[in-house]
């Protein structure tokens, strides 16, 4: 699995549907609107280096909007949520 964050600067005036738009895109995980430099953060996850870069450079480029981006290949992911979350899987809680 290849994961990258896509830090992306926007239009102002359509912040709100580019996310929507980015959102929809197959390896797109999540999006974040975010305070700062940049305007919204892409997780990006997929099985390749081919499908990120196809994602990112053919499919990105197009959606209307998108001013800017800086991508960030994660080389090792390191979450606590993440590791918990896996090893719930089918337990649940009781009260």
């Amino acid at each position: 699995m290849v994961n990258a964050i896509v830090l992306i600067n926007v239009r102002r005036d359509c912040v709100d549907e580019t996310a929507e738009t980015l959102s929809r895109l197959n390896g797109v995980a999540e999006i974040y609107s975010v305070a700062g430099e940049y305007d919204l953060v892409a997780i990006i996850r997929t099985n390749t280096n081919e499908q990120l870069a196809k994602l990112v450079t053919k499919h990105m480029l197009k959606v209307e909007g998108i001013v800017r981006t800086n991508t960030l290949v994660a080389f090792r992911a390191y979450s606590r949520y993440d590791l918990e979350r896996l090893f719930s899987i089918g337990f649940e809680e009781t009260p």
